[in-house]
């Protein structure tokens, strides 16, 4: 069934509907919720949060469309709210990605320059080039302008390579 018809169904109480869409949902939140909490249980205790939050105002949903993006500013929110909790910085699985023929020891490397940058930045990176978001798609999570996630991208990516040339002389 169709996410917009799923969703109308959901917002009238509809918990098969309901249930539907977050099946549809799920591996995609798991993705984001690993990325950030770095553990599978810390993941999936993400997943059941963020359905509670989700069941409990899925009627603030306005337009279909950002169902899914809804949903992830959701587990986002949570991640970052789990993060400041636990003094932990995001995950940067990005790396697996982008640095699949780079051996392990680069991956580490590239794992703790990448945490070294701005968080907004990092987390721009994330979710462009791990969760193949659309800088659109990421604006409208993080409720910014398209020019500024771009500007952040930008700075994240500049980051990233100084810190790679500074730590090995590596060119990425």
């Amino acid at each position: 069934m169709e996410v917009s018809k799923l969703l109308q169904k959901a917002k009238k109480g509809d918990d098969e509907a309901f249930y539907e869409l977050m099946q549809i949902h799920k591996i995609r939140l798991l993705k984001v919720s690993y990325s950030y909490l770095r553990n599978e249980a810390d993941a999936l205790e993400a997943l059941q949060e963020v359905t509670f939050r989700a069941y409990r105002s899925i009627k603030k949903v306005k337009e279909p469309e950002y169902f899914s993006t809804w949903l992830i500013r959701i587990m986002l929110n949570y991640c970052h709210d789990q993060s400041r909790r636990k003094k932990r910085i995001a995950d940067t699985d990005l790396l697996d990605s982008l640095a699949e023929t780079i051996d392990h020891s680069q991956s580490i490397e590239i794992q703790e320059a990448l945490q070294k940058i701005d968080s907004r930045c990092r987390e721009v990176i994330i979710l462009k080039y791990y969760h193949d978001l659309r800088i659109k798609d990421i604006a409208e999570i993080l409720e910014r302008p398209e020019s500024t996630i771009k500007t952040w991208l930008y700075k994240g990516l500049k980051a990233l390579r100084n810190q790679m040339e500074d730590r090995s002389g590596l060119n990425v």
